[in-house]
């Protein structure tokens, strides 16, 4: 039981301190703006099926039109979000992320 409660307070504590705060600050000035973007990309593209019937059977080569090009471009963007985090966290969150883990490792050995 005192493992469990020292444990919680060695969390709280580094909760609390000003690196861990400025990692979430971090994550959450890249997570939410994409976040968004990609949820506005996402509803253009519902919006526009349901609404801009004709600008989306619009054929561009053959027997593949608009909607289509926009559907694939979802996985597409998908794709590169996840791409792009990865790269951003290699670079700004993962070195943080690790000196913070070795501080708590060291605390609580």
């Amino acid at each position: 039981m005192t493992t469990r409660q020292h444990d919680a307070s060695v969390y709280e504590q580094i909760q609390g301190e000003e690196r861990f705060q400025e990692l979430k600050r971090r994550f959450r000035s890249w997570a939410f703006p994409m976040t968004a973007a990609f949820l506005a990309w996402y509803l253009l593209y519902v919006v526009l099926s349901a609404w801009a019937r004709d600008f989306m059977s619009i054929k561009v080569l053959g027997n593949i039109n608009v909607a289509l090009i926009f559907g694939l471009l979802q996985f597409v963007s998908t794709f590169l979000i996840a791409w792009a985090y990865s790269r951003y966290a290699e670079k700004k969150l993962d070195p943080v992320a690790d000196e913070i883990r070795h501080e708590v490792e060291g605390r609580t050995e």
